[in-house]
């Protein structure tokens, strides 16, 4: 008996499905079994599928190339249609795929198999659902899709393991994973689980011509499935007695290709029997291919953060020793996307006689040219102040510094053709701000290229942004003059530098990022730190943080910088972001420097200390009449928990009149004193401005229209004091005002 007869009288056909010519052929059973009249036939593709319910033709289609790639059979449940639309039958097909490799290099594949009809009631209409579409494959889906998103979410090759491990797959769970990378010649385990620590010892490093199943996964890129431990045993058995003492009955040995390389092999072992049907095969297979695809992902994020936290920590400088009457305390925390680097940094120079530099400074863009520039720039500052040069100078020089590197595109003499990054040959500029200090006196020196103003929080905790001269930024105007502006900073101040990106990030323009590191700054939460809360900062400091061996920053310093850090970076402030919510987020670069006094700076304060005084101290240059409505800000701002607003007003009524006095009636500056002195509710404000000319005011008698003529009349009506003090050189007229409570309004009856 022949074999078709065989085949025909168990109802079993014959087809071969040739991909490259658009053929197939068909004995007579298969031709019975697929609706048609039933003796051989060869016909051409689209005939045959029009006989397949569309659902089916697409699941068999994956099936048939996962055979391909596995070189395995490929196995599927089909729906055979009438002309109708009605479901004929139900047959199941078991082919193999034949690899043709065309003289063109094209692959193209041969089906030869079987068709069978299955012997099970069928449903009356198409739509119904047979096991094919039903819940399993719905299941199927969903895990996929849950599977990829969390993958997809991992940011480290420890959390994609951790979510391999966690993976549930419907209808069968590997209770054994096992993922394997290749290193050269060399496989070893990168994670695995449900296995005891140790277990991994003899997989840990072997040869990829071990007899293993994971390594001739890596060797061909092929699937190894070993449904039962005689398959396992038959096919490794070198390798079977390392694997028999984990009672596990069934093993998948999927490859981890990435762009067609593999770089690994993912193991999923079974203590219930797995039969490895083509849903199951397709299931893993695709989980694989996902687990491959984030592995790799995290392995270049891995090496991405390794490379750029490496490269911003060699140029950020380690805080130099510790000097006398001052603490400093420093972060850098990169915020932005991308690789993780930027253009902002700070530093600490020591100078001769005992003197130091801060400075701080963003260059523009966020990706590894301005990080380069950086750190170029960083060393020029560095040298121009080791000089001795004033700071003035230093940012000159380092204005002309920055310019001669950002050449512009047109005078690079390769051009284009060259292979030349033309962004790289891009003009930058760079915001900068250096002050000289003297850690005997508190005074400071400061010198502003484009960068925000410090900020002054006095020893009572009042806050201040300290206006100062500055220039334009760095690289723009390369021969720029840089104006120095000079203050003392007072025994229980802190000063606070910053690059914009403590300000703005979250959405916040500079007014609303202002408000929220002033109300950080203002408060005392800093202040109850504790000396065994920050006993090993200084040990293993953070990226950024401003310790190093020799300087120990106090730890209300070192809480008052995470507190800044924290209220613009951490998670809770972008609860509410500001105006600008699509801002693009930025480096922050943070320095704080303190000057101890007997109850601040050291992290300390006496029982019952008294309130400190209150100062502030302004020039005003002939030059820069718009500095007056700063001033009047510095005023409001000094007085901002005065107890009566009309006396507010009234004092920057007062100052306003003085300072514009000056500019108006000499030739020299305005220097502007303000003092508050004395518990609050009964304090004393006392301003003074000076002056270089010798003519004292007098009070005159201005006309209704007169413009001027009225600030003697103005101080005689609001200051509880005034008067006019002469100098060696110049004068000096001040006023006082005694701090009055408010009164209640008479009331209404």
């Amino acid at each position: 008996m022949r074999t078709e007869d065989v085949l025909a009288a168990i109802a079993t056909g014959l087809w071969r499905w040739d991909n490259a010519s658009g053929t197939v052929t068909l004995d007579g059973e298969a031709a019975r079994l697929l609706g048609l009249p039933a003796e051989p036939v060869v016909l051409p593709e689209v005939a045959v599928r029009s006989r397949f319910h569309p659902v089916d033709w697409n699941e068999i289609n994956g099936i048939v190339n996962l055979a391909v790639a596995e070189g395995t059979l490929a196995e599927a449940r089909l729906r055979i249609m009438d002309v109708d639309g009605r479901v004929l039958r139900t047959v199941r097909s078991r082919s193999k795929p034949v690899a043709n490799r065309a003289p063109d290099g094209v692959t193209d594949y041969e089906l030869i198999g079987t068709i069978q009809e299955i012997a099970e009631p069928q449903p009356g209409t198409t739509a119904a659902h047979t096991p094919i579409t039903g819940d399993w494959r719905r299941s199927r889906e969903a895990f996929l899709l849950d599977a990829g998103r969390a993958l997809a979410e991992a940011q480290s090759t420890a959390e994609v393991l951790r979510v391999a491990a966690s993976l549930s797959m419907p209808g069968f769970s590997p209770d054994g994973l096992a993922v394997f990378g290749v290193s050269g010649d060399r496989l070893s385990i990168i994670g695995h689980h449900g296995h005891d620590p140790g277990d991994e010892g003899p997989f840990s490093d072997m040869p990829l011509e071990t007899d293993y199943p994971a390594a001739e996964v890596v060797r061909t890129g092929r699937a190894i499935y070993l449904p039962t431990p005689e398959d396992y045993k038959r096919r490794f058995p070198a390798s079977w007695p390392l694997a028999q003492r984990f009672d596990r009955v069934s093993w998948a040995f999927l490859p981890l290709i990435v762009a067609g390389r593999t770089m690994g092999a993912w193991m999923a072992a079974f203590k219930h029997p797995a039969s490895f049907s083509p849903d199951e095969r397709s299931v893993l297979t695709t989980v694989a291919r996902m687990l491959a695809q984030a592995l790799q992902r995290a392995v270049v994020a891995e090496s991405e953060r390794e490379l750029t936290t490496g490269l911003q920590r060699s140029m950020m400088p380690q805080l130099g020793p510790e000097i006398p009457g001052m603490r400093i305390a420093a972060r850098y925390v990169p915020t932005g996307g991308g690789l993780q680097v930027g253009g902002d940094w700070y530093d600490m120079i020591p100078l001769p006689s005992g003197r130091f530099a801060l400075v701080i400074g963003d260059v523009q863009g966020h990706d590894v040219r301005a990080a380069g520039l950086m750190g170029q720039l960083r060393i020029a500052v560095r040298a121009y102040a080791s000089e001795g040069h004033r700071p003035d100078a230093v940012l000159s020089r380092a204005s002309r510094f920055l310019a001669g590197l950002c050449s512009s595109p047109e005078s690079d003499p390769y051009g284009d053709d060259g292979g030349r990054d033309a962004d790289f040959l891009s003009p930058r500029f760079a915001t900068c701000l250096y002050v000289e200090c003297d850690p005997r006196t508190g005074m400071l020196e400061v010198a502003r290229a484009g960068h925000p103003d410090p900020a002054i929080r006095m020893a009572d905790g009042t806050v201040l942004m300290r206006p100062t001269a500055g220039g334009l930024p760095l690289g723009i105007v390369p021969d720029t003059d840089y104006p120095t502006t000079r203050f003392a900073l007072e025994p229980g101040e802190t000063m606070m530098l910053c690059t914009d990106g403590l300000i703005e990030t979250g959405g916040h323009d500079l007014d609303t990022g202002w408000a929220r590191l002033r109300a950080v700054l203002e408060s005392d939460a800093h202040e109850n730190a504790h000396e065994n809360a920050y006993e090993n900062a200084y040990d293993a400091p953070v990226a950024g943080a401003g310790t190093a061996a020799g300087h120990v920053a106090p730890p209300h310093l070192e809480r008052l910088a995470d507190l800044l850090v924290q209220a613009v970076h951490g998670p809770s402030s972008h609860h509410t972001t500001g105006p600008l919510a699509d801002r693009r987020e930025d480096d922050i670069a943070v320095v704080l420097l303190c000057r101890e006094s007997a109850d601040r700076g050291r992290g300390t304060a006496l029982p019952h200390p008294a309130r400190p005084v209150r100062r502030t101290v302004l020039t005003v240059a002939q030059v820069e009449p718009e500095r007056i409505a700063g001033v009047r800000q510095q005023i409001r701002e000094l007085l901002h928990d005065w107890a009566d607003p009309d006396q507010v007003d009234s004092a920057v009524l007062m100052v306003s009149e003085m300072v514009t006095n000056v500019l108006t009636h000499t030739d020299g500056d305005a220097l502007l004193v303000a003092e508050a002195v004395g518990e609050l509710g009964a304090r004393r404000l006392r301003i003074e401005v000076a002056d270089g000319s010798d003519e004292l005011p007098h009070k005159r008698q201005p006309g209704e229209m007169s413009s001027s003529g009225r600030g003697v009349l103005l101080m005689e009506m609001l200051a509880d004091a005034w008067g006019v003090d002469p100098r060696g050189e110049g004068k000096s007229i001040w006023f006082e005002l005694h701090e009055q409570s408010k009164t209640d309004a008479d009331p209404v009856f």
